[in-house]
């Protein structure tokens, strides 16, 4: 058995058809199932047998879980009970390519400073133009440290992972980024080509993205407490709450007659989807059009203020309930 025990923690919630996916994907990895277990913590109440059946020779274990934690709770409780020294950290559709584990381990190992590994998406078999765009920003930075990972595929020590602090239980969403910017100031994030997933669940249509949108959104202002915000990531906080503006003081102002201003107010409210789809179509071209992803900004960027005002409403509703 290897010295390199590993702990898969898989959080969960709904339909299991993607989970087994997922559970299949481990079970098929390049290395011994005796050096890794499985912890799925479950917010259903019963698991199926064919999760079982599709872990094969890998340890699987159950947690059920309280239906109003969140994902962070879930995450935490799974690493509580690991017996790995390493922890993985899951969504609950995602799937691996066989050499994840050994891949992002040697990266993890042998890489000098680095505490967190994760590896590079690819699309699925029959990608929708929206697909494509959702790989494309993933994959905007390979093969090198980045500021923040999202939580759908991570790898580091157990050590690393209580360093850190754990993942932030108080918040709904963007929690990943917040655990990731801590494991950041503890050493080197990277994302790696070596090793591959399937985003399995990831948005293909653009009305359930602007749903999905709405509720990751709301955490978002939130997840800059006690953390740091590299200038890069500042736009993605000013502009859902600017584009709104500039378009309330674009009526505003045709309403009291003052046209050119409104005019000018309409066009600062459109030049960040103009600026955000030149760098993105740079990146997605010749897979989807230039179209496709101004047509991408102009869902996502709506959604966005809608979850980051509703966010700010709940927080303040929260603060004052009580007082």
């Amino acid at each position: 058995m290897t010295n390199h025990t590993i702990s898969f923690v898989i959080p969960h919630k709904g339909r299991e058809e993607m989970l087994r996916e997922t559970l299949l994907s481990i079970a098929a990895q390049d290395y011994p199932a005796d050096a890794m277990e499985i912890i799925l913590v479950s917010q259903n109440t019963e698991v199926s047998e064919a999760l079982k059946q599709a872990c094969g020779e890998v340890s699987f274990q159950v947690i059920f879980a309280k239906p109003e934690q969140t994902i962070s709770a879930s995450r935490n409780r799974g690493a509580e009970l690991a017996s790995g020294n390493y922890l993985a950290f899951l969504d609950a559709d995602i799937q691996l390519s066989r050499n994840w584990l050994a891949a992002c381990l040697a990266v993890l190992t042998e890489r000098p400073g680095t505490r967190l590994v994760s590896a590079m998406q690819i699309p699925s078999d029959s990608p929708t133009p929206l697909e494509h765009i959702r790989v494309a920003l993933s994959n905007a930075a390979i093969d090198c440290p980045v500021d923040f990972l999202p939580g759908r595929n991570l790898l580091l020590t157990k050590e690393t992972f209580y360093a850190a602090g754990q993942f932030p239980e108080h918040l709904i969403t963007c929690e990943d980024y917040y655990f990731t910017d801590k494991v950041n100031q503890l050493g080197e994030l990277f994302y790696t080509s070596a090793a591959q997933y399937v985003h399995i669940g990831e948005d293909k249509q653009l009305g359930a993205m602007f749903e999905k949108e709405i509720w990751r959104g709301q955490s978002n202002l939130a997840s800059v407490k006690d953390r740091r915000i590299p200038l890069r990531e500042w736009p993605s906080f000013i502009v859902p709450l600017a584009m709104p503006a500039c378009l309330l003081v674009a009526l505003l102002s045709l309403i009291a007659g003052f046209t050119v201003f409104a005019v000018l107010c309409l066009i600062a409210a459109g030049l960040p989807v103009l600026a955000y789809s030149t760098r993105l179509y740079k990146l997605v071209r010749p897979n989807t059009s230039l179209l496709e992803v101004i047509k991408f900004y102009c869902v996502y960027f709506p959604a966005r203020t809608i979850g980051t005002l509703g966010g700010i409403i709940k927080t303040f509703g929260t603060s004052s309930y009580g007082k």
